[in-house]
């Protein structure tokens, strides 16, 4: 063979291996994952009305399963190519190390301790901590009322809301915990708790849902950075979810699903917050 045909056949052999290898991509990073299978797993709650919500049909909705999906198909990832998985708040951390989530996107507040063994894109929303009560129960007007023996507040095992009330405003209360926010819900509606406590914009859905049993206080009293949970190590993902999730800001989609998704419950719409790279 001559070598002008022979030099082309190579150059021609290296660019197909080069395509091919850029198409596999690295599936232990999300966006080679994305490319390369065309599908992503991403884990939410299933019980957070407003935010995320497995609704009977088997459909998802909420502000969260927006923000996924919107990251999802920046990242080359459509509908139809995400899975959903639910992410209990005791088992958040566990999904991302262990590979059964490659996002979670689920009210996941920021948190030094959090980012010691995984990494997180955002703020993408800052909400503030309150309390949900029953709707004729006057005795709770902040967390210091809490500071009375015997009154039970809930909240849910591996989130910071019940132990901060605990710690700077009522020593005095007990508190019980439960798997899931729903669970609070249900025992606050029975009167086994007095009060339930996490973000303002959770505790919303639930008193939209039950709007002549249950009411928020209205008091916040903490700031709660909502981010993306990924694992470290991956600083192209993280790069290409944080576009993602600055393009979502600036093209209006963050507020018309904050405003679809919340705005009928009474709650106040916060001016998006600044995406820390």
């Amino acid at each position: 063979m001559a070598l002008a045909p022979l030099r082309a056949l190579v150059l021609a052999c290296s660019a197909a291996f080069v395509l091919t290898s850029c198409s596999s991509g690295d599936e232990t990073t999300v966006v080679g994952k994305a490319g390369g299978s065309d599908e992503l797993t991403i884990a939410v709650a299933y019980d957070q009305p407003g935010l995320g919500l497995r609704r009977l049909d088997g459909t998802y909705r909420g502000f969260d399963i927006d923000v996924a999906r919107y990251v999802a198909k920046e990242l080359g990832v459509e509908e139809s190519g995400v899975k959903f998985t639910e992410a209990t708040p005791s088992e958040r951390e566990k999904l991302l190390i262990n590979g059964g989530a490659d996002l979670v996107v689920s009210s996941y507040s920021i948190t030094d301790k959090r980012k010691e063994v995984i990494d997180f894109v955002g703020p993408y929303f800052v909400a503030g901590q309150d309390l949900l009560v029953r709707y004729t129960d006057e005795r709770i007007t902040g967390p210091e009322s809490l500071n009375t023996s015997g009154v039970k507040l809930c909240s849910v095992a591996n989130t910071t809301s019940a132990q901060y009330v605990k710690d700077q405003y009522a020593q005095s209360v007990e508190l019980v915990e439960y798997p899931n926010f729903s669970d609070c819900v249900t025992a606050l509606l029975a009167e086994q708790v007095d009060a339930m406590t996490t973000d303002d914009v959770i505790l919303a859905g639930y008193a939209a849902q039950n709007p002549e049993l249950l009411r928020v206080v209205n008091k916040p009293f903490s700031k709660e950075e909502y981010g993306i949970g990924m694992r470290k190590d991956d600083p192209t993902s993280k790069a290409k979810i944080t576009a993602a999730v600055q393009k979502m800001i600036d093209s209006g989609e963050w507020r018309r699903s904050l405003e679809a998704n919340v705005g009928g419950s009474g709650y106040a719409i916060p001016e998006p917050p600044k995406i820390v790279p």
